[in-house]
């Protein structure tokens, strides 16, 4: 069976699909597709979005309409909802027909069901869009949280640390380009910088950037942190933290508990930027008249930490071929510029521009409309997320700290 541009006749809501998988690799490709059709995919994940809802109901759209593949979306509360079940059926000894398909994720619950033995794989490189992904300026699409993919997971969208400001009352000129900068701008700007609780991920995301580009060993930073390891490489951390937090907001006696709380602050006018790990978070909240049209997003001039969300599929996923098909729609250029236009996800590419085609191009160039969006090219090389133990080890050590 030959994989031809009749597979790929139309697309709905205007995108013009290009016959992606007219890449296939073959015949192996094209059994996928065969064994596919009819199934339906139980894609596990998070449910407390509704933009992100949106964009998976509207792939299943896509999916059953050209590929005769149903998504069933499971809203997850919290991806290790799906690892448990995962894992409670592997010790019932269910190792066919399980009830999760497609798991999206990342972080130490994909290390965890990696290292337990639980997924599928590997499957990537069957994947004929898999050769338009980044391996090279975006390696958290091949590693993630300093642990190699090795394949048993496709990457889907990219996320990366930015700071988000009112264009209208703070030029970006006068903005601090580092963490070693906040201090002076705070200082001068007292009460007008804040972060998230650290027990937030966002908020620990703040430490860890300042340890990115304080740590006396960076490189020790992608390897599990040791006791004396982590007291040597974080001491320029809180030495930093100590000098800042005075001018934080409300002295840095308090927090704001989450990204959304932190955004109606920037809103209400009392900051005047925030951390986000989203490089689309201004454009997409003034497409959601959540900040006013005037917001912008930068990033630091050494670069900001960026990891990846992956699909995996459980090692008895009862329809791994489905799975794959959904995979690679995933990684279609088209679905991947309409997952970054700000109006859907706002969530950037994994994939390489330069190995499109100009008509692919184009997908992307039109986004560029969008003033609030950064560039690609302006977000630059994202840093390498440091391993999971320094995350933890700090929230424990800034809790300390903040409560004594």
């Amino acid at each position: 069976m030959l994989i031809t541009r009749r597979h790929f006749a139309g697309a709905a809501l205007g995108l013009s699909l290009m016959p992606t998988l007219a890449r296939a690799q073959g015949a192996r490709f094209a059994d996928v597709l065969a064994a596919a059709r009819g199934q339906t995919v139980f894609w596990n994940a998070w449910g407390g979005d509704e933009r992100t809802n949106a964009f998976i109901a509207w792939l299943g759209q896509e999916s059953q309409r050209r590929f005769g593949v149903t998504i069933t979306h499971v809203r997850l509360r919290d991806t290790a909802e799906a690892v448990t079940r995962v894992v409670a059926e592997k010790q019932a000894g269910r190792l066919t027909g399980g009830s999760v398909d497609l798991i999206w994720i990342n972080g130490p619950n994909l290390l965890a069901m990696k290292a337990q033995g639980l997924l599928h794989g590997p499957f990537v490189e069957t994947l004929p869009n898999w050769g338009l992904v980044d391996t090279v300026n975006k390696p958290s699409t091949v590693t993630d949280f300093t642990v190699p993919v090795e394949g048993m997971a496709a990457p889907w969208r990219m996320a990366q640390v930015a700071f988000v400001y009112d264009a209208a009352r703070t030029p970006l000129a006068g903005l601090p380009k580092s963490m070693a900068a906040m201090v002076g701008w705070a200082r001068a700007h007292p009460g007008r910088l804040t972060h998230p609780n650290a027990r937030n991920f966002l908020g620990a995301t703040f430490l860890k950037q300042a340890l990115m580009e304080l740590a006396v060993d960076r490189e020790r930073l992608g390897r599990e942190a040791t006791e004396s390891e982590f007291a040597a490489n974080t001491a320029p951390l809180w030495d930093w933290y100590d000098q800042l937090r005075p001018h934080l907001w409300r002295q840095g006696r308090e927090f704001p508990e989450s990204g959304p709380a932190q955004r109606q602050m920037l809103n209400d006018g009392e900051i005047d930027m925030l951390i986000s790990f989203n490089p689309a978070e201004a454009a997409v909240a003034i497409a959601n008249r959540l900040l006013p049209s005037t917001a912008r997003a930068y990033v630091l001039a050494g670069g900001t930490i960026g990891n990846t969300s992956f699909v995996a599929i459980p090692f008895n996923a009862s329809h791994k071929e489905g799975a794959m098909v959904i995979a690679n729609m995933l990684l279609e250029p088209a679905i991947q510029a309409r997952a970054q236009d700000p109006r859907h996800l706002g969530s950037f590419t994994v994939i390489d521009l330069d190995r499109l085609s100009p008509g692919e191009r184009q997908h992307f160039a039109d986004l560029s409309a969008v003033p609030a969006l950064p560039t690609n090219a302006e977000l630059g090389r994202p840093l390498p997320e440091p391993h999971p133990s320094w995350m933890t080890r700090i929230t424990a050590v800034w809790e300390q700290r903040v409560v004594r």
